[in-house]
């Protein structure tokens, strides 16, 4: 009798005005929303909390923060106002005995931009994960596996991020430079595959890597679904797109 699994996403959040604009990104957000059941509790891994040591929001009511500049008042006074979860919090550190807790954070635009759009109502508990700058590819992988456990207790994991997030070589128009899409489809092929080794080093793959992967915060929330899937997963890719020309969109479903 296949184990009974609450849905898993990877998602390509890319520019923050996703969270306004209407385009195929956001739509494609709200059709997951409406596919998607009622999740207990939400816990986010975000590409903008990056920190030594591995925490979660422990806010009572966390923060909606704008961590960027440069864009309309409109987005900049967009409020998430979900509440956190202790039991959430609880749950993750008993399965995780070394995760720290921390007030100092709240939902980044990596979480609430899609959530926005996904539970728009935002009436489901939210915890958000930093990303430990000081552990390997490996590591990461090997703390999302226990982390596995909380997709059978009706808890919606979202990782958000980009597979190919270079924003030093963007490009107004979405030329789409071409390391960007061997990279992507090449990553894809590896996950359809069930090759995750390949992913994580994912560096051999040469210049379209080091093209696409400048940083490895947009990447590493990958890993994380990558952890907690399972192998009579399913896996959907959608939002095969890239924006800017140097960032893709590519979103994954299990």
């Amino acid at each position: 009798m296949k184990t009974i699994r609450f849905p898993a996403a990877f998602l390509g959040h890319g520019s923050p005005m996703n969270a306004i604009e209407e385009n195929s990104f956001s739509n494609s957000w709200k059709e997951l929303g409406k596919k998607l059941p009622t999740p207990t509790a939400i816990l986010s891994i975000s590409a903008h909390w990056m920190t030594r040591g591995t925490f979660l929001t422990s806010n009572e009511f966390p923060k909606t923060i704008h961590d960027f500049g440069g864009f309309p008042a409109e987005l900049f006074a967009i409020n998430y106002p979900a509440k956190g979860s202790d039991l959430l919090v609880q749950r993750v550190k008993e399965l995780v005995p070394d995760v720290s807790t921390s007030l100092n954070w709240g939902l980044d635009h990596g979480t609430w931009s899609v959530l926005l759009r996904i539970f728009p109502e935002a009436n489901i508990p939210v915890v958000q994960l930093s990303l430990d700058a000081n552990k390997s590819l490996e590591e990461h992988l090997t703390l999302a596996k226990k982390l596995s456990k909380l997709r059978e207790e009706n808890i919606f994991i979202l990782g958000s991020g980009n597979i190919v997030h270079n924003l030093a070589r963007m490009d107004l128009s979405n030329r789409v430079d071409p390391r960007s899409v061997q990279f992507d489809e090449a990553i894809r092929s590896f996950i359809m595959n069930r090759d995750i080794e390949s992913v994580l080093n994912f560096s051999k793959l040469g210049d379209s890597a080091r093209f696409s992967v400048p940083t490895i915060e947009h990447f590493l929330p990958l890993i994380y679904i990558l952890g907690v899937c399972h192998e009579d997963d399913s896996i959907k890719f959608f939002n095969t797109e890239y924006s800017l020309g140097s960032i893709s969109m590519t979103s994954l479903l299990l």
